[in-house]
């Protein structure tokens, strides 16, 4: 087979707030590149990449959905591997970890709602990953639709650089296409049939002027980014070519110096066709990214990957899916190499050999298998036994650890049992399955109670769980009241000695350890330890037991059992016996160490601060701050949009927040709509904490 020229490749993204139309988008790229022949609309429940019944009912997404088009651009066909991202917050992790692994992203806008919530956290996810943004302001035709406007906050809200690469013709029902600032010519679109046709004209008359202007501006853009450029445009602006500037533009989108923005209306099929233009103008393919890097798995020591075919094998798996037909998906970006299906991999967590049995390319949850993949390439799999998100799976020979995910932690829970003993069994392997898709979603057993609580990102997240559990697996369950994830962590630091002796006849058990436990250095997680023991009083290899025995007991803190995510530890002295000491003793010493200190330690209860977000008529105003403020929330800003609506931004506790949907549309008469998202963790009042621990029944187990 011809070896394929990873420039023409483009893995992109369609990322946006919840309702600004990514998956009306997806459907007219799918349907514009030839892969689809008649367009899904989400609003018929029909949607190509809303494939899961959840999706088609509520008209939301949920699960990002892969696919793979070709496009016809300057002569050349180009490649599109497109994900189509969930907008709701409770499914944030399918943004995290399909932005991972891109190479660019296409951030959509509503023209009317601009800048909203969960624009800013995609934006920041994209960030964070260093993925190249094109903005695309869809929506064009709605009441109150502004381009420039919208524009314009994404230099506010996101401190981003965006520049208009068009200007529309026209906005609300006017909206009729769209002036390409380069080319100086005008799209107009035809809306009397289906196929929806555009003609290229000049630019309208009346618009001469005001293209001209933002032509300036953005020919001054394109020459930042470039400084050979920049010298030629001081001695003559006009001199520029079309050419220089998109490979300017092309250049400082690439390093994320420039954001070229474009607008459209999806839904009425404008501005798509030049929207993918601008992807593969501007958007970089796998060679513009450049060199993977990792490590050598079991080390520090750097090493890279070069994104090419010959180079050995390397790819993340991002994400594990199961399908009804085939069993588990694994899907997985390629970085280098080659692999065939039917051939072994290394897997670098378990350091196992894993075999491909098949490969995949991924239409919406349609497989057409495949022969091989390579580098560039995002596809999916089958036949691996223990294969997790955020994996590397590499050549045996040459292997390299690829930085993983992280992933934010539920903060709601609700416990569930079978209707009926018999689906007892099934309920766990179903849990187990969704458990492995999902990476912020967790099931535990409480002990005390023999409940099994299952959490996630908020209500809606779980909601979807217990449905899928019902259609997808068939099992019945009854479910709790909401319950919120708390944490507990300690808030000043103390010393103490911990003597652990145990006599039972022939050898004993022993271990004594003075430590001094506190809260953990700013920003850090987890345990952070330190051994400051001198002259061999405690032997070396018993001190990696002390810190797993506090590693351990961080579970189940001392209030209410809730964990403990971070703290810091010191270990100062103690003694051992030549006889009775091992790794167990000190491991239990250090476990009872951590449940007698901690409660001279200032112990706290956390719980999460959710950021909010309400847009609601003026009218309504009082009466949704007064309700804001009986929750406890701490109201941090208030604006008006231009259409005369207010905004409200608030902190509340997540624990008063259940059910407010309904609350709000009762309060609103159905006008106000609200979002709303994990912010942090912040300490309980302590009348409340009082009651929760109470509530809990929590008793600490001292005879470990």
């Amino acid at each position: 087979m011809a070896k394929r020229d990873l420039k023409f490749t483009r893995n992109i993204g369609i990322m946006a707030h919840i309702d600004a139309g990514k998956t009306t988008t997806s459907e007219r790229i799918l349907f514009y590149t030839g892969k689809t022949h008649r367009i899904g609309e989400v609003h018929d429940g029909a949607a190509t990449m809303d494939w899961m019944v959840q999706e088609q009912e509520r008209g939301i997404t949920i699960t990002s959905a892969a696919t793979t088009a070709f496009w016809h651009y300057n002569g050349d066909v180009y490649q599109i591997n497109l994900i189509d991202t969930p907008g709701h917050v409770d499914f944030t992790v399918e943004v995290e970890r399909s932005l991972r692994v891109l190479d660019g992203t296409v951030a959509t806008f509503c023209a009317v709602g601009r800048v909203q919530p969960q624009s800013e956290t995609v934006w920041r996810q994209a960030d964070k990953y260093g993925v190249p943004k094109i903005a695309y302001v869809n929506k064009m035709d709605r009441v109150g639709a502004d381009f420039l406007a919208c524009v314009e906050e994404i230099h506010t809200k996101l401190g981003a650089n965006a520049v208009p690469i068009c200007l529309p013709i026209g906005s609300e029902d006017k909206f009729k296409g769209i002036v390409d600032l380069l080319s100086r010519k005008a799209y107009v679109y035809d809306t009397s049939d289906n196929l929806v046709n555009y003609e290229l004209q000049d630019v309208p008359e009346n618009m001469v002027d005001e293209v001209e202007r933002w032509r300036d501006k953005l020919i001054e853009a394109a020459a930042e980014c470039d400084e050979a450029l920049m010298e030629k445009y001081f001695e003559s602006p006009d001199s520029l070519t079309e050419e220089e500037v998109i490979a300017a533009l092309r250049k400082g989108t690439i390093a994320m110096q420039i954001i070229p923005a474009c607008c459209g209306s999806s839904f009425k099929n404008k501005g798509v066709q030049f929207l993918l233009d601008a992807v593969m103008r501007y958007l970089p393919s796998p060679l513009d990214k450049g060199n993977t890097v990792g490590t050598v798995p079991g080390t520090d020591e750097e090493t890279f990957r070069k994104p090419e075919a010959t180079e050995p094998f390397s790819a993340l798996v991002f994400k594990i899916a199961t399908d009804p037909f085939v069993g588990r998906l694994a899907f997985m970006r390629v970085y280098s190499g080659r692999v065939d299906a039917g051939s072994y991999v290394h897997n670098t967590r378990t350091g196992k050999k894993e075999r491909i049995a098949r490969l995949y390319q991924m239409h919406s949850n349609h497989q057409n298998p495949i022969e091989f993949v390579e580098a560039g390439d995002i596809c999916a799999a089958v036949g691996f036994k223990d294969l997790r998100t955020g994996d590397t799976i590499c050549d045996e020979a040459h292997p390299i650890a690829l930085e993983s995910m992280e992933f934010p932690d539920p903060v709601i829970g609700i416990a569930v049992e079978p209707k009926t003993q018999g689906d007892l069994d099934k309920l766990g392997i179903a849990l187990g399955k969704l458990a492995e898709e999902d990476p912020t979603f967790t099931v535990k057993s409480d002990h005390e109670t023999g409940q099994t609580v299952i959490s996630g990102m908020g209500e809606l997240h779980l909601d979807i769980i217990v449905d899928r559990l019902r259609r997808e697996f068939g099992v019945e369950i009854n479910q709790g009241a909401p319950q919120v994830n708390y944490k507990e962590t300690i808030t000043k630091p103390v010393q103490h000695r911990e003597v652990f002796k145990k006599q039972s006849g022939g050898r004993g058990k022993f271990a004594d350890i003075i430590v001094e436990i506190g809260p953990a250095d700013e920003g850090a997680t987890g345990l952070q330890f330190e051994n400051v023991v001198k002259g061999g009083n405690i032997p070396k290899e018993f001190v990696p037991a002390v810190q797993k025995g506090f590693e351990s007991a961080m579970a189940n803190g001392v209030l209410a059992g809730y964990e403990v995510p971070s703290m810091k530890v010191t270990l100062i002295d103690g003694s051992f016996h030549p006889v009775d000491s091992d790794q167990l003793s000190f491991e239990l010493a250090a476990r009872m160490a951590f449940r007698h200190a901690c409660p001279k330690a200032g112990p706290v209860l956390l719980e999460p601060i959710m950021n909010l977000e309400v847009v609601t008529p003026e009218e309504y105003m009082g009466d949704i701050v007064g309700d804001l403020n009986r929750r406890r929330g701490q109201i941090n800003a208030m604006d008006s949009t231009a259409n005369g609506a207010r905004i409200v931004r608030a902190f509340v506790p997540l624990a008063e927040q259940f059910g407010y949907v309904t609350i709000l549309r009762t309060l609103s008469s159905g006008r106000a709509t609200s979002t709303m998202s994990f912010d942090h963790y912040a300490e309980v009042p302590a009348n409340l904490a009082k009651d929760i621990i109470e509530k809990s029944g929590y008793k600490a187990d001292d005879d470990e």
